[in-house]
């Protein structure tokens, strides 16, 4: 296992992990497996989407933001109920093929850390079950 540990700069805002990810699964040597990707944060996710066009994500993230604002009538005291909501629309897990070597993303696919209650440092776990 393996753990990446990232600062996010921003409240909101994505970073693409997928360069990091891709080179844990090269230095591990391992052909054929799956691959998980983990946070473990309340107020955080991950997704696979576009990374050709850094606004594609940006769309993604404005449009959470306007549809799952940051003020509302939330009970939580904590003032982060939003993040708490996207985070668990998008998810903290990602489970991903490997074969041959090669994590199998399509061609304009990328990982993102989404962060909704930064500045933070996050941690993400990658840990990867070898088939046969």
């Amino acid at each position: 296992m393996q753990v990446l540990y990232i600062k996010t700069r921003k409240r909101v805002e994505a970073i693409d992990i997928t360069e990091s990810i891709l080179n844990f699964v090269k230095e591990s040597g391992i052909q054929n497996g799956i691959l998980i990707v983990y946070v473990p944060h309340t107020t955080c996710g991950l997704t696979i989407n576009e990374n050709a066009d850094p606004s594609v994500i940006e769309d993604i993230l404005n449009k959470t933001s306007e549809l799952i604002p940051r003020v509302s009538n939330y009970k939580h005291f904590e003032g982060n109920s939003d993040s708490h909501i996207k985070s668990a629309i998008f998810g903290i897990s990602h489970q991903l093929l490997i074969e041959n070597g090669k994590v199998l993303l399509g061609t304009w696919q990328g990982i993102f850390l989404l962060e909704f209650d930064g500045p933070r440092e996050r941690k993400v776990y990658l840990k990867i079950i070898k088939n046969g």
